[in-house]
């Protein structure tokens, strides 16, 4: 069989610790109900530079600086200790500081709700047009025009028709409503949908930079964030994936939006396989942007343990999927996992639902996977907060699958955990750490022989919509090339096979 391919993979992180004072959910809220909140008035000394950042250790892994092994022997906490002699560009992507992530916000923005005060402005575009990635995408020109006075930027903020745009403290900008009365279009809802656009472009725009692949050559595009853009009348309706095309120059590329929760990145990917399997686009790229609604949740717990409020990163992602070309990683997609609608929602029933099954029907074990990538969240973000290390509570439910199925000893379950596990670096921005911050990893570990496949896991909280109570889980394995391209058939091979067949039916039933 053909299996589709993953040729690249790029990842990129933005600091933005001003949008999690002002945007981040919890910090929204806290202002709502007191303006003079103690958490709130605590934060601001408990944020980090983008320095600090930059040498997190998770976030160099993030980007291809450092292994997921290499940071298994990294002492905790690993905000206590920065990596030295690492910088903000790594092997699969860049760290990049709020200053320049608000000027890309403006580049990307087609109608002109972004307003930057001049002089930020005038000085944001000398660095982003010095910058190898930032630098190419579309429409630099945006931040030579339509910049606003700090008064008059003030005023719309005061008058909640924008919402305001922060960096080291001072206002520098903000993004104004789309429409009076559309609540879809709100300032809220427009500033989270920029921050979205202009993520994913960053990340589509270092995968065609740290890869082969060209604009030109990109057929498909599928987007596969949180967020939903539309107005009142279609309030998810999209086209997120056209527009971050549009920006990069994939003149030649058509798309759509997926959605599910912190799964959608594993369904766009099972998506795109099938679309190149089948032959219908042969370069598919998936990608997602970051959340800044998702900033700082769980700040209020690390503030409160004198922490450094860990949520300060955007995180995006861009993955190139094509056609067997003999030499990259496939993707197995006869062994795709999925939580039907009747699978039951224990731990057990999950896990024997997206690891276990796939497993059976490719004739594979527990452990002849070799690494699983699930809920790669940082544990010093959630361990905090009272969820605990993510990514080893499911490291350890395979495993225990693994032994009640009777594939490995009991004795043997932590063993089995640490051959097939990782610590997790992701940021928390719900569908950024489900399985793919992994897949850079896996693809130099694939082709260089460390390993031979990995299972990546994405789940879902399907009841966050409170529309039902119901869970979602998917997996596809990538595994080792076996360096043999089914070329099947051509055109003429095919008319000389129905030519020879039409001739046989003939004398089968005498009338030649």
């Amino acid at each position: 069989m053909n299996f589709p391919v993953i040729k690249g993979a790029a990842y990129g992180l933005i600091h933005a610790n001003n949008m999690l004072v002002h945007q981040g959910t919890t910090q929204t809220m806290e202002r709502a109900k007191d303006v003079n909140s103690e958490h709130l008035v605590k934060l601001s000394k408990h944020l980090r530079s983008f320095e600090q950042a930059v040498g997190y250790p998770p976030n160099q892994v993030y980007i291809g600086n450092m292994t997921p092994d290499e940071l298994k022997n990294v002492p905790r906490p690993w905000y206590e200790q920065s990596v030295s002699g690492l910088s903000r560009d790594g092997k699969y992507g860049e760290i990049i500081p709020e200053d320049e992530f608000i000027g890309l916000m403006k580049i990307v923005d087609v109608f002109e709700l972004v307003v930057l005060e001049e002089k930020f402005q005038l000085g944001v575009k000398e660095k982003i047009v010095a910058h190898s990635v930032l630098g190419a995408i579309k429409d630099i020109n945006k931040l030579d025009k339509n910049s606003g006075t700090a008064e008059e930027i003030q005023k719309l903020v005061d008058n909640h028709v924008a919402q305001p745009m922060f960096f080291k403290g001072n206002l520098v900008g903000c993004v104004k409503r789309a429409h009076e009365f559309d609540e879809a279009l709100s300032n809220h809802v427009m500033y989270e949908n920029l921050v979205g656009k202009a993520s994913s472009v960053f990340a589509l725009q270092l995968l065609l930079n740290k890869t082969d692949l060209k604009a030109e050559d990109v057929e498909y595009i599928i987007e596969c964030s949180e967020e939903a853009c539309g107005d009142m009348n279609q309030r998810g309706g999209g086209n997120f994936a056209k527009s971050i095309g549009e920006m990069c120059g994939c003149v030649n590329a058509t798309g759509s939006d997926t959605r599910s929760f912190c799964a959608a990145p594993a369904h766009a990917i099972v998506e795109a396989a099938a679309l190149a399997q089948s032959g219908i686009y042969k370069n598919i790229v998936v990608l997602a942007g970051g959340a800044s609604a998702k900033l700082g949740m769980n700040s209020k717990n690390h503030v409160e343990k004198g922490m450094p409020a860990l949520e300060d990163m955007l995180g995006a992602f861009a993955i190139h999927i094509g056609e067997n070309d003999g030499v990259s990683p496939v993707i197995r997609t006869d062994g795709v996992g999925r939580h039907r609608i009747g699978s039951g929602s224990s731990p057990q029933a999950v896990m024997t639902a997206i690891v276990a099954d796939p497993l059976d029907r490719i004739g594979y074990k527990i452990l002849d996977v070799d690494r699983y990538a699930a809920e790669l969240q940082t544990p010093e973000i959630t361990e905090p907060a009272g969820a605990g290390d993510v990514p080893m509570a499911n490291y350890k439910m395979i495993s225990a699958l693994g032994v009640k199925r009777g594939e490995l000893a009991k004795a043997d379950l932590q063993k089995a955990v640490d051959s097939f596990g990782m610590p997790g670096f992701a940021p928390t921005q719900g569908h950024i750490p489900s399985g793919v911050p992994f897949i850079g990893h896996a693809l130099d570990m694939i082709l260089s022989g460390k390993i031979t496949r990995t299972m990546i896991i994405g789940k879902g909280s399907l009841f966050l919509g409170r529309l039902t109570n119901l869970f979602d889980g998917v997996s596809f394995i990538i595994e080792k090339n076996s360096g043999i391209v089914d070329a099947g058939f051509n055109k003429q091979e095919v008319r000389v096979m129905l030519a020879e067949a039409m001739r046989d039916f003939a004398k089968t039933f005498g009338k030649e």
